[in-house]
């Protein structure tokens, strides 16, 4: 069963691998500016905050949980370094502050998870509402744009004589530790354990609070990370930076086949189906569609990424009771030696 199941997530990510080759290939064809240096910059600046939240909350959907406060922790951040930076403080303090900050929220979420036994989904729901609060309580309506230049220019700048941002580079080695982690260690293999049974993994040995309380510590820490980026890319801090940014990264990184009930899935469906989307908003902004319709096309791949594994489970259930039920009269009538 396990090898059936690992060979259906590597199909899964064929597709969507072959889905985003096909929809590069088109866009460049077919879509007036989208071949352009700056463009393909402004795609993989943009897309950055989601594939950001998107390694930790890989591993959190796995291990069957999910935390949908993640913009609101982003924001948070974001908000703390625009007033610490009004403060006089200098960015080199700040940035260890609000990663710090993102430990602490993370850390909330986790310890009311694992501790109290409290659902993943109803918890991040509170506390998306109560992180946003208190942005907006710290820096009130005010936007924070007068960053260090040298600082702005490494969120949002070019590597020389290419289209790659700068930002990309890191990103490169955070993704690389994750799928080791994922996919390489023991720490790895007990998160999918994890989420195809927890009673089971603790059973196994497997300490499960702890380790989804590093899950949530991790996601918390990257969101603040992703908060940073966010108002260092688009040089403005303000309380609602990132709002909606969850839906994507839950969009993402289910359409990239990790499966909503945990223990299946990998990390480099995920990074494609976060290309994916990533592709798609670029060139529906391209083709000057409108921000609403672009929620509502991310709200249907969230939809359908849900769904269509699950068709899939049972379609493919259905075609096994099939063999078996056509296997059965041959046994019983078969003539005794």
């Amino acid at each position: 069963m396990a090898d059936r199941s690992l060979m259906r997530a590597v199909r899964w990510d064929t597709v969507v691998g072959a889905l985003l080759l096909v929809v590069l290939l088109l866009s460049f064809g077919l879509v007036d500016g989208f071949g352009n240096g700056l463009n393909l910059s402004f795609l993989i600046g943009n897309t950055l905050p989601i594939a950001l939240i998107a390694l930790p909350m890989t591993l959190l959907v796995i291990s069957g949980e999910i935390d949908l406060s993640v913009a609101s922790t982003a924001g948070l951040s974001g908000a703390v370094m625009g007033a610490l930076w009004n403060q006089g403080m200098a960015i080199e303090a700040i940035i260890p502050i609000c990663l710090l900050l993102g430990v602490v929220c993370g850390l909330v979420n986790g310890l009311l998870v694992t501790r109290l036994g409290l659902p993943s989904l109803a918890v991040t729901i509170g506390t998306m509402a109560a992180y946003r609060g208190i942005a907006q309580i710290v820096l009130g309506s005010d936007a924070v744009t007068d960053f260090p230049s040298q600082y702005l220019d490494f969120a949002a700048g070019r590597v020389d004589g290419t289209f790659v941002p700068y930002a990309f580079l890191p990103f490169l080695v955070l993704l690389a530790i994750a799928v080791v982690a994922l996919h390489a260690t023991p720490f790895g293999r007990s998160l999918f354990a994890i989420g195809a049974g927890a009673e089971a993994a603790r059973f196994a040995g497997i300490r499960v609070r702890r380790q989804k309380l590093i899950l949530f510590t991790l996601t918390g820490l990257m969101s603040a990370l992703t908060g940073v980026f966010w108002a260092l890319h688009y040089a403005s801090a303000r309380y609602d930076n990132a709002t909606g940014l969850e839906l994507s990264v839950v969009a993402a990184v289910l359409l990239g086949g990790i499966d909503f009930d945990g223990g299946k899935g990998t990390l480099g469906g995920a990074i494609a189906g976060v290309f994916l989307l990533g592709a798609l908003q670029n060139v529906m902004s391209l083709q000057d569609v409108s921000a609403q319709s672009q929620i509502v096309v991310t709200g249907v791949l969230l939809v359908l990424s849900v769904l269509g594994p699950r068709v899939a489970r049972q379609l493919s259930v259905a075609r096994a009771g099939r063999r078996v039920a056509t296997a059965l009269p041959s046994k019983t009538h078969a003539p005794t030696p």
